[in-house]
């Protein structure tokens, strides 16, 4: 086994998770099994009690794992399939040792930072790196690492002591470490400043760690002086330092590294049997980057969320439509609305804001209404979901967006005024949205209809059914609860033959046939709504078809794409 750690320095966020996630699918080019592991430094268990403003968005793993955004950036850029265990942080870590401990694992001993939660986590990575992630269940042969944070940070300490004893333990030859640094550039002078950089690098060679590659990432291209600066001062060859600039899109990085000769580098440093060339998969990366720099026709789509302050917060689900568009040779135009300014009363608050989101939403080509928890902004979601039915406007409901489109065609076309989820009024006449049966409170974080489940449908006259090409079945991924209320909800089932009489159509349920998972709504380009999170399962070359529907029916191609029987044109 090879382990390539991957560290950050200066600043957080400036890439490491892309950076990571780019070097696995070089590697994987070569014809070599790749496996992932993210560290988080927090105390957390894991992400599913966080606000999408602390972290970005939740991300779900097929066994029911929340976990940090960057494994979903592996996911798809290697086209694996992880588990919750290749998520560590510090509070699964200190825990798995205090329950060693209670257990009388340590036979009466002093429990330490080092060596026992150093040894817990050299353990935890050396296990989880033989686990196959791959469709074909063999055991990886490289693990790439991402520890979280900045080199220097009190709570990452542990976690870089862990790897500074376990080089030895690997040897030289399947330990590389690759440092991700920052090199600004101040408007004021406009020269690309090292410093940073250098400091950084003092500092993990001070905590016993040597950086073999040197990432930097800017703004614009690095020139050759600043290159050679970085070399002398940080103790490495020229070809050790590799220039990573802001770009168009994601796709380019992969190609940025192997252009830098990085597979040469790793092939000689980790003694790797491969080849100096990558091999086609990386050469599709290419077609793929090149194509998405010439796209030329645009699709807009309205994204109506209550979290559209930071992107991080649907950051698959942007990926999702990213993937579905260039798969169909457009340009994705994402409008980002908050839902509450939708509402009436930010019309009497700020009408300037209220005719704004307005504006962005009757200009859109298709809108979509992503999951989310709470009652603030649901009516504006109900207002953006009537638009889309009423003008007859492709539409996406995911999770909680098709909950809403439930509710909003409960009232304005069953004339059942106070429809409403039991979420948000528990004294409705008209329950739609109800608390799911097997609702167990517990503990905050992993509670039920987590991770992979199946969706049978249950007629073959549906739209999506199609799109999946025509299975019986499908398995998505859910995150079927509310972080804070410990409650999951699900449409009544009682009331859906009402629905149904009116063209609400519930096309797909679980294998119980209890809980509605598809709607389709009759006489409509595209009014779609599921429960699950499909976005969580879309790769770059293989588009999730929920989406992939949205993006057709908004480009007025979605019956030509169903005639072709599923069949994209060149």
């Amino acid at each position: 086994m090879k382990y390539i750690l991957v560290t950050g320095g200066v600043i957080s966020g400036i890439g490491k998770g892309i950076i990571a996630s780019s070097i696995g699918t070089i590697l994987k080019s070569c014809g070599l099994r790749v496996t992932a592991i993210k560290i988080d430094p927090y105390i957390n268990i894991d992400a599913g009690t966080f606000s999408p403003y602390e972290h970005g968005e939740v991300f779900v793993l097929n066994d029911g794992g929340e976990v940090d955004l960057d494994l979903g950036n592996y996911e798809r850029f290697l086209d694996i399939n992880l588990y919750k265990d290749n998520n560590i942080t510090t509070g699964k870590i200190y825990q798995h040792v205090i329950n060693k401990e209670r257990h009388g694992d340590y036979l009466g001993k002093t429990v330490q930072v080092v060596p026992h939660i150093t040894d817990a986590v050299q353990e935890w990575v050396m296990n989880q790196a033989k686990v196959p992630v791959d469709d074909d269940k063999k055991e990886p042969q490289i693990c790439v690492i991402e520890l979280g944070g900045t080199i220097g940070d009190i709570e990452g300490m542990p976690f870089v002591e862990a790897f500074r004893q376990f080089q030895f333990k690997a040897k030289r030859e399947n330990f590389c470490n690759i440092h991700v640094s920052l090199v600004p550039q101040p408007n004021a002078t406009g020269e690309q400043k090292t410093k940073p950089t250098q400091n950084s690098v003092r500092a993990l060679r001070g905590l016993g760690l040597s950086p073999d590659l040197i990432v930097c990432r800017s703004a614009k291209p690095i020139e050759m002086a600043v290159k050679e600066k970085i070399s002398m001062f940080c103790h490495v060859e020229p070809e050790q330092v590799i220039f990573i600039h802001d770009v168009s899109s994601t796709y380019r990085v992969p190609i940025l590294l192997e252009e830098q000769g990085i597979i040469k580098y790793f092939k000689q440093r980790l003694n790797l049997p491969i080849d100096d060339q990558p091999s086609d998969l990386l050469m599709k990366w290419k077609k793929m980057a090149c194509r998405y720099e010439r796209l030329l026709k645009v699709c807009s789509i309205a994204l109506v969320g209550k979290y559209t302050k930071l992107s991080d917060c649907y950051a698959s689900v942007f990926k999702a439509l990213e993937h579905s568009a260039l798969a169909i040779n457009y340009k994705l135009d994402l409008m980002y609305i908050d839902s509450t300014e939708l509402e009436r009363s930010t019309e009497a608050e700020n009408s300037v804001k209220y005719h704004q989101a307005w504006h962005k939403l009757c200009k859109a080509d298709g809108i979509l209404v992503p999951g989310g928890f709470g009652i603030r902004g649901t009516e504006g979601k109900l207002q953006a979901i009537s638009w889309a039915r009423t003008k007859k406007k492709p539409f996406l409901g995911v999770c909680l967006g098709m909950q809403l489109a439930v509710v909003e065609f409960a009232r304005n076309c069953l004339n059942w005024e106070d429809a409403n989820s039991t979420e948000f009024d528990p004294d409705t006449k008209n329950p739609v949205v109800i608390d799911m049966p097997e609702h167990n409170p517990g503990d905050m974080g992993g509670t039920m209809r987590l991770g992979k489940r199946r969706t049978v449908f249950k007629t073959e006259n549906s739209v999506l059914r199609k799109l999946y090409g025509d299975e019986m079945f499908v398995e998505e991924r859910h995150r079927h609860q509310l972080q804070l209320l410990l409650s999951m909800f699900q449409v009544n089932p009682e009331l859906t033959q009402c629905f149904e009489e009116k063209g609400l159509k519930f096309v797909g349920h679980d294998t119980e046939g209890n809980r509605m998972e598809i709607i389709e709504l009759e006489n409509h380009p595209y009014f779609v709504g599921v429960q699950f999170h499909p976005e969580f399962s879309s790769r770059p070359m293989k588009p999730s078809p929920p989406y992939l529907g949205l993006l057709l029916a908004a480009t007025g191609t979605l019956n030509a794409y169903l005639q072709r029987g599923c069949k994209l044109s060149p």
